[in-house]
Parts: structure tokens; sequence; C-alpha cells
């Protein structure tokens, strides 16, 4: 097939749920594609001699080469081109943000719509499932090292998948009651179905991983204690801790924070906060809020963003997803102050905005627009305005921390400023994408694997900066 002619095949779109079905329920809204769609949009890759595509995933996956396989019907080894960078295929595919990274980078997309990458590796990835291939790899011989893992969160699986398969015992310790961080309590199951993630644990399970729940590192067992026990540490906590807006009335009955909210309901309880629910923030996980609290009978949902919709970091499909369920956005507005009575909250006071100077990056500054307040109705309202890493773990250990709260790590190594200890991801890079996440954990899976054969972990490495 000529340039020419795969240029003329326009992008696929999978198919989804509809609209007065889904908003009822948690199952998944976006299906997969089927053989003849997946094939027609691998049909759409140029393979490029200079994939920019690979610049922008922050694992530098082999794009054009499993999509070259795909296109051929070769789907075995198109997976293990795919598995060959990335240890967790089935989650990015779903949850990253294509548009920003792979796709955002694709040639197709100067000139109209990139090739759908993320849907094309959940393809592979669905189909060696649906056909009862064989995802694992063969398991290292066991060595006499341990590595305690605090976390279970995308950073901490992947370091467990690659030391595991080297023949290292890994523990990862997890504070909550069920293993996958972020990725099950963060991500609503419509992204991000539960059994995807449980299968990736009976897989490291079974590569010899345990995981112990509903232990608390820095309150059920201390980090010395660790110490002395392993000979390694990877710090896996990520950021859980919510921002506040640091308003009047934050306290009142009837105001919980985002990852706070996305927690208690994907840990099952059954929370329905009111009919006039009022969401703050722009990225992800203000979207996944505001679609959770519609599937958990809250009548009227919108978001308060105090720029403008082309300013929103959340994902494009998210947003359309969004409105067709239909939240409204309201536009240059922001909250100042949350009203109540007899210590529930009752109104929101909030100011109209206008956008400013912009940065070196185009994205202008919120200006607030002086005598504009305006009062919202509300049952209550959810602040998702990014997290805070959080730092239990570091009771009676003086970490170099960053300004904003995250470790301070050697930037090839990925090891903090105490001997053994090593972190990634949202703990480096505060919240960010799971391919992100993957990708440093994999540097500090060598760098620990090193660490513990006493050979020079940075001999012969570059790494990419992803700050």
């Amino acid at each position: 097939m000529k340039p020419k002619e795969r240029m003329a095949i326009e992008r696929q779109h999978p198919d989804e749920l509809d609209v007065a079905y889904r908003i009822t329920n948690f199952e998944e809204v976006t299906a997969g594609f089927d053989e003849e769609t997946a094939v027609r949009e691998a049909n759409r890759c140029l393979q490029c001699k200079k994939p920019t595509c690979r610049k922008g995933c922050p694992l530098n996956n082999r794009i054009p080469e499993f999509i070259s396989l795909l296109r051929d019907g070769k789907l075995e080894e198109a997976y293990w081109v795919v598995r060959d960078k990335n240890s967790l295929p089935a989650v990015c595919s779903r949850v990253c943000p294509q548009e920003f990274q792979c796709e955002g980078s694709c040639v197709r997309g100067k000139k109209g719509d990139p090739v759908a990458i993320g849907m094309l590796e959940r393809y592979i990835v669905d189909w060696m499932v649906a056909n009862g291939k064989d995802l694992s790899r063969v398991c290292a011989l066991p060595k006499n090292k341990k590595v305690a893992i605090v976390g279970s969160g995308p950073a901490g699986m992947t370091v467990a998948y690659y030391l595991a398969h080297e023949g290292y015992h890994c523990t990862i310790f997890e504070s909550l009651p069920i293993d996958g961080g972020m990725l099950t309590v963060g991500i609503p199951a419509y992204r991000l179905p539960r059994e995807i993630v449980e299968a990736e644990f009976d897989a490291l399970k079974s590569c010899g991983v345990t995981v112990k729940n509903n232990v608390t590192v820095g309150k059920d067992i201390s980090i010395e204690q660790l110490q002395e026990e392993y000979d390694a540490i990877f710090h896996a906590v990520g950021a859980h801790d919510s921002r506040k807006l640091g308003i009047e009335g934050e306290d009142l009955d009837g105001v919980l924070h985002g990852v706070d909210y996305l927690r208690r309901v994907n840990l099952g309880e059954n929370l329905n906060l009111g009919k006039n629910i009022v969401v703050v923030g722009g990225g992800n996980v203000a979207i996944d809020v505001a679609r959770t609290a519609l599937r958990t009978g809250s009548d009227k949902v919108f978001i308060l963003y105090r720029r403008t919709k082309a300013e929103m970091p959340a994902s494009k499909a998210e947003i359309d997803h969004l409105e067709e369920e239909g939240v409204k956005i309201e536009m240059l507005a922001a909250p100042i102050k949350i009203h109540g009575e007899n210590g529930k909250l009752t109104k929101i006071e909030c100011l109209r905005m206008k956008l400013g100077e912009c940065d070196t990056s185009g994205r202008c500054r919120p200006v607030v627009i002086e005598g504009s307040n305006f009062m919202i109705d509300a049952d209550a309202i959810i602040p998702a305005i990014s997290q805070n890493v959080n730092h239990i773990m570091d009771k009676g250990i003086d970490f170099e921390l960053t300004s904003w709260g995250t470790y301070v790590v050697d930037p090839v190594t990925m090891q903090t400023s105490k001997d053994g200890i090593f972190t990634a991801g949202d703990s480096v890079l505060g919240p960010q994408t799971v391919a992100k996440a993957a990708y440093q954990a994999k540097v500090a899976a060598e760098s620990i694997k090193r660490y513990l054969e006493g050979t020079d972990m940075k001999e012969g490495r570059e790494v990419r900066d992803l700050l």
C-alpha cells in the first residue's frame, strides 16, 4: 500500500456503551477493536524512518514494529515486541493519555488524526488473552537477596516484575486491602476493569512475589525494620494526598477531596453525596470524580474550571465522554468560599476569571474579575486540583526533598539520598502518567539489580528526562 493510500484511510473509532446505559454502572465504556478495524487502523501507519511516536512514548515503545506485525497478522510476535518495553501494556493502552504522548507525536497528527496507537496496543493484548496465549515469561532461579517494595501501584508492580524475573524475592507492602494502588482506587472501573489489574498480580505472584496488604510502612512497620530484613528498598507510595483549595469553609460536611472520594467509592463504599455536585479542576481526576458521581446517583454534576476547555489537562476523549453523559463545565470560574449552615455545606461562592499573560508553554494565567462574585447551590463540592506525595513512610528517615515535596533522586539510578533506597514515578515526578511511572521504575529495577550484585549502577547507562 502506497503512502497516499494510507493517508486516505480515516481514523477508526471503537464502539462505546450507550450513554443512558453506561451512567448507571461501572462497565468498561470503550470496547476494543475487532480484527478488521484493527488492521484497517494499522494500515494508516506510515512506518516513518524516524518514528517520532517512539519519542513521545515515555517507555520508548517499539510502535512502528508492533503495528507492522499486527497488520501482517503476527499478533503473538507483536505482543512480545510491546512487552519488550512495557510490563503493563493492558493497563497503559487503556489509561495513558496517548494524545499527549505517542499519538501526540505521530506524524499523521500534523495534518489530521494520528494513528490510534493505544487502541492497537490494546487490541494486541486483548487478542492474546481471548486466544488463551501464554503471557508469562520464564522466572529465574531464586537468588539470596530480598527487596522490599512499598506500594503496589504501577511503579511497584514494574519493579516487582523485572526483579522477580531476575530471581530476586520481592515483597510488596500495600496499605490498602486490595492490590494495585492508584490503578485500583484512583481510576474507575469503567476505564480500567479490575480483572486486568488482578491478572497482573496473579502473574507476579506466580513468579514468587509476595503481597502484604493492610500494612502501612511508617505506621505498622518502620523503614528501619525493612532495612534490617531486606537488601534494598523501593519506595512506590506515590501521590495519594489531595491538595486543598485553601479557602474558608473547606472543613464543612459535604466537602470531600478528589482522590479520597474515588478511593472510598472504588473500595466499595456506597457513597451518594446528594443530587447537586460541584467538582473543581480540569484534569483526569476531576473528570473521573464527576463521572463517578453520576454513576453513584447524583443527578446534577458540573465542573468548575478556572481556565477554558482548551487549557484543560484532561484527555480529550475523557472530556468528550463527560459531556456526552450530561456533565456541564463552568469555564473561567473558581471557588473562593464555601458557605454552610449547622456545619453542612449549602452554597459555594465563586468568582469569574479571565485569561491573562501566557507562559513559555502557551498556557495562560487566570486572572480574577473583581466584583464578579456569584453563588452556586450544592449538596457537595469535590476539589480535584492535584495531589501531593505521601510521606508517612519517611518516619525516622531524613530524605532530601524538593520544594514540591517530591524525592530528590540520582537521575541515572533513581536512588534517593539514602543508600539502598530507590524510588520512581509520582514520588519523583508528582502526579503523572502510568507510562512515566513504569519507565522510571524500570530504570530503578536495573539500578537495584546492580546494587544487589555490587556492580557500577551508572556504567553505560543513558536515561530519558521525564521532568
